[in-house]
């Protein structure tokens, strides 16, 4: 708790307040293409959206049917979420007699044969993404693929980095030094995520179609509806985002080194499985490799260390050389109450936690620690909203909403550290939102899901269609001013000429640019 008071006690001095108003703030989001009845699109991308290779702002996951929207970053909240809104404006202004799903978990869907797979043309690169894509529904499914999310990522200004080493006389180069907090930062966030999965998940239901085998926590609220009674994200449980192939990896996040060691040994290490599958049959290519993972993307984490990488560039390459340039939060749920699935008080207190995260001392994560990890947010996701249920701290039990208490206390100091910096109270207004949440866990949005679907006597389908319609309205009743949307006209243009070039400008064969990009 010293070593914590003096890291608080750094941040409130003039110049880190100036510096924590130059945070910097990006949201990726993703939302899948529906009918107007709820199934899932069966159209390609509409072609006003631009290119998905391209296009810095609108693009696809996994499925051709799963948007993704991506901001550029911001200093400032409610410029992000402009931009955000800005790009849902647009795109439903040019999508025919389909709605965006607001839920993480998917609409109705009819089966694999009816999840396609995003294209991205002609070219190398597009053709690796398709393949790699193709390597995700061979591996693991399709439907799983249809889950959609948040992805919120966060920095700190280049300029707080010297003044933070020099308060903790730390003689690290920049770069080892930026990483290894980076690191810090994430090791106390895989501690505390069960705390936002908590206070954020907002997937306690889903439609039956999506179920294969189902797990006994589920029940059946109505013929075509299961829920979990105290689950927070079952988007996140093993329901969701799980495979067994991963499991083997013991990532824990202690060094750079530690985790581009751990994680280059698996895109070059071959998986039994995998390796039975085979990467072609018959002339078409059924995934990038045999190995454990086909890239990096693959491996499915709560949080990412990320760096913005040269054209071409392996993401592995960029962090090893140039170490970590910010921090990808990737377990948000849509909250299907929001349009744009996040609002400005989520955010503040994302980063709250965040920052909380970097400050509080972080040892490394070694011996029982990561199973006690594991278990607490696996508890929380299936759990987290029963009374009763307990969590793991140093080896002892401790009640979910005493820990969860203790914790929010803490984070007061540091809300009051922003509010201090950006003048007003608005982030501790923030903090006292999800202090009621954990009194009142009928508040959490996982909470209030599965209290609206019984008041109403309704189906997860008819849910997500009524919350899916009230955003489309929304964005419809307020366009974009004529000069943005000419802006964003031009963007879509743009690309597809962008993309036209890409395709005319390769000079290798798919089998040698695939060989070559692989390669370390």
């Amino acid at each position: 708790m010293d070593q914590f008071r003096q890291s608080l006690d750094f941040a409130n001095r003039p110049i880190v307040q100036s510096l924590l108003k130059q945070i910097r703030r990006g949201i990726e989001k993703e939302s899948l293409r529906i009918t107007v009845s709820g199934f899932l699109s069966q159209n390609q991308h509409p072609i006003a959206l631009g290119s998905t290779l391209t296009h810095p702002k609108i693009t696809t996951d996994f499925s051709e049917s799963l948007l993704e929207f991506i901001t550029p970053t911001f200093n400032e909240i409610d410029v992000v979420l402009g931009e955000l809104a800005a790009i849902h404006k647009f795109s439903y202004a040019n999508l025919v007699n389909e709605l965006l799903w607001t839920a993480s978990m998917p609409c109705r869907l009819e089966g694999d044969d009816q999840i396609p797979i995003a294209a991205y043309g002609s070219s190398n690169i597009g053709q690796l993404k398709h393949v790699y894509r193709q390597g995700l529904a061979h591996r693991y499914g399709k439907t799983m693929q249809t889950i959609a999310g948040i992805h919120y990522n966060f920095s700190l200004p280049d300029e707080f980095w010297p003044v933070f080493q020099d308060f903790q006389k730390n003689k690290q180069t920049k770069k080892d030094f930026q990483s290894a907090n980076y690191f810090a930062l994430i090791r106390n966030f895989r501690r505390y995520v069960w705390l936002l999965m908590y206070l954020f998940g907002a997937t306690p239901a889903v439609d039956a179609s999506f179920v294969q085998k189902k797990p006994d926590y589920l029940k059946k609220l109505n013929h075509e509806t299961y829920v979990a009674k105290y689950a927070t994200s079952l988007r996140m449980s093993d329901l969701g985002y799980h495979n067994d192939a991963q499991s083997v990896l013991a990532i824990c996040y202690n060094s750079l080194s530690d985790y581009t060691n751990t994680i280059q040994h698996a895109v070059q290490t071959p998986y039994p499985a995998y390796e039975a599958m085979g990467v072609q049959k018959d002339g078409h290519y059924l995934q990038l490799n045999t190995n454990i993972l086909q890239i990096e993307n693959e491996y499915y984490g709560s949080v990412r260390p990320k760096r913005n990488m040269q054209s071409g560039e392996r993401p592995l390459t960029a962090l090893k050389r140039d170490g970590v340039e910010y921090i990808e939060v990737r377990c948000l749920d849509l909250n299907p109450d929001l349009s744009l699935g996040i609002d400005a008080e989520q955010i503040k207190f994302m980063d709250i936690f965040l920052l909380y995260c970097l400050l509080k001392p972080s040892q490394e994560i070694v011996g029982s620690e990561c199973e006690e990890i594991t278990k607490n947010l696996t508890e929380t996701l299936i759990q987290g909203r029963n009374p009763a249920v307990n969590l793991y701290r140093n080896t002892q039990k401790v009640r979910l909403t005493s820990w969860a208490n203790e914790l929010l206390e803490e984070l007061s100091a540091i809300a009051e550290l922003f509010d201090n910096a950006h003048g007003g109270s608005a982030y501790q207004a923030a903090l006292r939102k999800q202090t009621e949440k954990v009194k009142h866990s009928e508040l959490t949005p996982s909470g209030r899901q599965l209290a609206e679907l019984v008041e109403k006597n309704q189906t997860f389908l008819e849910y997500g269609l009524e919350k899916s319609t009230a955003a489309q309205t929304e964005f419809l009743n307020n366009p974009l001013a004529v000069e943005d949307n000419e802006k964003f006209r031009q963007l879509a243009r743009k690309s597809i000429e962008n993309q036209q070039k890409i395709e005319t400008s390769d000079t290798d064969s798919f089998p040698d640019f695939l060989k070559k990009y692989l390669t370390f």
